[in-house]
């Protein structure tokens, strides 16, 4: 492309300020250096870290003006050096979650992690720390989570890119990229959910019906959804939920004993996608005491500490976390893909919003409603 190896100026959403509206404004975007790929997006989705993060003044990691967005599908516009697994005309979607292939952790079957690249709120690329993108003014825009998908292009190193199937529905394909992802591999990979077990899941946001649809696809015989919001009973029906608590009608009764009564003592697994560390030990004590496993998907949002009783552990219960569902991006996403084309996966029910890059203030809006799953935004459409 002529744009190879030039700084390209385009259009992209950036946080000013914590809490503020996103401004659309002219951008600068460096060629990508070795090891790292300049992505065209196509169209992104708004996911709740995003939120989280843009609403931070302070901590770890908190810097600004920054693009933030982590849920994308797009063309590869150009390469660096070193990077043959993709090229130019490529469809690509970036992810947050990297995957080098080659540390012990990525040939691990064990694991997920990459012990090369570990998740960090990195300001700049993961290999130098310097940021790709420039306001008109001469001044860095700073990263989020190694993607930033709030931008018509971007840059991200090839170890958070994975190939695409260009038949596959590009809107789609960027809900694989985080959050739909990561509730069906808890349910998948990390819990192995199995066929006729008990599962009860705490939180139906986007992440916590993609458990239910996890779960649905391992065969399990009764799926709780727990949500202080009703109507998230008959959206979640869509995803596999057979029955539906809202902690606010239980009376005197705990939501752990309503489910220990529905499950003759308990369900085999539980999953907290909330984020705080109360509802980790409510979905802790609704697992079974002799074998029940409890996924914690959620960040607890506080930074509160969970207390857990040893006595428990040792009866059998058990308590595990899980970053990107437990799958490795660039081996498993494929499995994900084929299921929806063979019409097993649902994922075009997660989409209940589209809207236009300068339009994206409104699907922070939408999300802060709880109106939506995942808004689509399109770059150019």
């Amino acid at each position: 492309m002529e744009s190879a190896g030039k700084p390209i100026r385009c259009r992209a959403a950036v946080a000013r300020k914590a809490g503020e509206a996103l401004v659309i404004e002219e951008i600068e975007v460096s060629p990508p250096k070795a090891w790292e790929v300049r992505i065209k997006i196509l169209c992104t989705s708004l996911c709740h870290s995003d939120v989280t993060i843009w609403k931070q003044s302070a901590g770890p990691g908190v810097v600004f003006p920054r693009i933030l967005g982590h849920e994308a599908a797009g063309i590869v516009e150009s390469v660096g050096e070193n990077v043959d697994e993709v090229k130019e005309g490529d469809i690509v979607i970036p992810v947050f979650q990297s995957n080098c292939e080659e540390c012990r952790d990525c040939k691990s079957p064990k694991s997920n992690s990459c012990t090369k690249f570990p998740p960090q709120l990195n300001s700049g690329m993961p290999r130098d720390g310097t940021p790709r993108f420039m306001d008109l003014n001469g001044q860095p825009i700073y990263h989020f989570f190694n993607v930033s998908s709030f931008s018509e292009y971007t840059v991200v190193d090839i170890a958070q890119v994975v190939k695409f199937n260009l038949d596959f529905p590009i809107d789609k394909a960027c809900l694989l990229s985080c959050g739909v992802t990561t509730g069906l591999g808890a349910a998948m990979k990390t819990a192995q959910v199995e066929e006729g077990s008990t599962v009860a899941i705490f939180g139906l946001g986007a992440v916590g019906l993609a458990v239910a649809e996890g779960a649905r696809l391992q065969g399990a015989s009764k799926i709780i959804g727990i949500d202080l919001n009703p109507a998230k009973f008959e959206i979640g029906k869509k995803f596999g939920i057979t029955d539906f608590i809202n902690p606010s009608t239980c009376g005197e009764k705990s939501v752990s004993q309503v489910i220990l009564e529905m499950t003759d003592g308990g369900a085999d697994y539980c999953f907290e996608c909330v984020g705080l560390a109360s509802v980790m030990q409510d979905a802790f004590n609704s697992s079974r005491l002799s074998c029940g496993k409890t996924v914690l998907v959620g960040v607890e949002m506080h930074g509160t500490p969970l207390s857990i009783n040893s006595y428990e552990i040792l009866m059998g219960r058990s308590l595990m976390g899980c970053l990107y569902g437990g799958f490795k991006p660039k081996s498993d996403l494929s499995m994900l893909a084929n299921k929806y084309l063979e019409k097993k996966l649902h994922l075009d029910e997660f989409i209940t919003h589209q809207v236009k890059l300068e339009d994206i203030n409104e699907a922070f809006e939408l999300l802060h409603q709880g109106k939506s799953l995942r808004c689509i935004i399109w770059m150019n459409k």
